[in-house]
């Protein structure tokens, strides 16, 4: 029997589609069109279109399409007006609020989520063994296209956070284009911080079952991409926020496995941020100074990524409050010096991948930067944070 939960509840519409939009209006028209055109014929759907005021008349635009269009039984478009940009994960939050149907599909509105997967997405979510379903980049058969070196590092890095981190199940957490059935966030109250909500419904809906579905990423080809500093900020916000969640979520867990677990997977979280904070200093060097020899510029990369990655470490992994100078100054000294040890390494690493095997400086880095995380995770935990190696 079918139940208000269920997709096969003809109560409402069963499936509400969420595009959230700013300065989209180059792209809106047709991807209303192509969703229109995928759209299952065998259920009621709506198309809901989250404005943030868009100064190009994205908003504008969709109005006077549903005036226009001709009326489709079983599929509605509708749109809200939202008076400023609040960002992308609190637009999905107020598209949740107004959809009626029993199933909620989100995705971006400029063709880089092509809306020919939504037809196997939603057969997806018909089945009952699945509650979340993810167009996904990182599995078999995924793919990105179009993003440059350091759009991709970026991503990995964030994504590796997430699932190390935050002990996220899911090959591709930071995927836009994500479906999920609405009972599953029923009671859930949500930060809604930055640009990936797929991400906060996967920390709080520990044990919901994950279908991902491959899919290739393309570029948009019109409009700017909105990846910026604030991304980035509010990114690490909410990662805070999600880590605070998961914490007093598994405060009464203290297994000794679990402990470890848990902080080699921070460890290793500070790790991809320090890659990124190395690389995008390495390379701002490399690029801004004239006649640096790219192994200067991996010095300075490495300091920098260094020095914020013992502060994280110390408030984050190992939870050290005290922040005394003379406390402090040991254990970064101890931690600098475990970490030249693996920068050393590093640095020889990089010199023979680059100049002996014409490896591009790129993926030199990045697997020179990996081959030194387990030491110097380990001789840190045990000597500069003074905890046991399994605890």
């Amino acid at each position: 029997m079918a139940t208000k939960g269920d997709l096969a509840y003809s109560g409402k519409p069963q499936v509400s589609i969420i595009i959230p939009t700013y300065n989209e209006s180059q792209n809106i028209l047709q991807v209303l069109r192509s969703i229109e055109e995928h759209i299952p014929k065998n259920i009621t759907a709506q198309t809901i279109v989250v404005d943030d005021n868009s100064p190009d008349g994205t908003g504008k635009i969709v109005e006077d399409y549903m005036k226009s269009v001709r009326k489709i039984a079983g599929y509605t478009i509708d749109i809200i007006h939202r008076k400023t940009k609040d960002g992308l994960s609190s637009a999905i939050l107020k598209g949740i609020q107004y959809a009626t149907g029993n199933a909620i599909v989100v995705m971006d509105s400029d063709f880089s989520h092509p809306p020919s997967l939504l037809p196997k997405i939603i057969d997806a979510l018909k089945q009952p063994k699945w509650d979340i379903v993810i167009a996904s980049r990182y599995v078999n058969g995924g793919a990105v296209k179009g993003w440059t070196v350091k759009r991709k590092l970026l991503s990995k890095g964030a994504t590796m956070i997430a699932k190390r981190g935050l002990g996220v199940n899911a090959n591709d957490p930071m995927s836009g284009f994500f479906a999920f059935k609405r009972q599953i966030i029923q009671g859930l109250k949500f930060d809604a911080i930055g640009y990936k909500m797929l991400l906060e419904i996967l920390v709080k809906t520990k044990n919901a079952n994950v279908l991902e579905i491959p899919y290739t990423f393309t570029n948009r080809k019109f409009g700017s991409s909105k990846l910026d500093a604030r991304t980035v900020v509010d990114y690490t916000k909410a990662v805070w926020n999600l880590y605070r969640y998961g914490k007093k979520a598994a405060k009464e867990e203290k297994r000794t496995s679990v402990s470890f677990f848990s902080k080699a997977g921070r460890f290793y979280s500070i790790g991809a941020i320090g890659l990124v904070t190395n690389y995008l200093v390495s390379s701002l060097f490399t690029n801004v100074v004239s006649n640096l020899w790219y192994l200067h510029a991996t010095i300075i990369g490495i300091v920098v990524s260094m020095s914020s990655n013992f502060v994280l470490n110390k408030v984050w992994t190992f939870e050290d409050r005290n922040f005394s100078p003379r406390h402090t100054i040991a254990q970064y000294a101890k931690f600098i010096g475990f970490s030249s040890l693996g920068a050393l390494a590093q640095i020889g690493m990089v010199y023979v991948l680059v100049d002996q095997y014409d490896i591009q400086y790129p993926i030199a880095l990045i697997l020179a930067v990996l081959s030194t995380a387990l030491s110097n995770f380990l001789l840190n935990k045990k000597w500069t944070f003074k905890e046991k190696i399994w605890s």
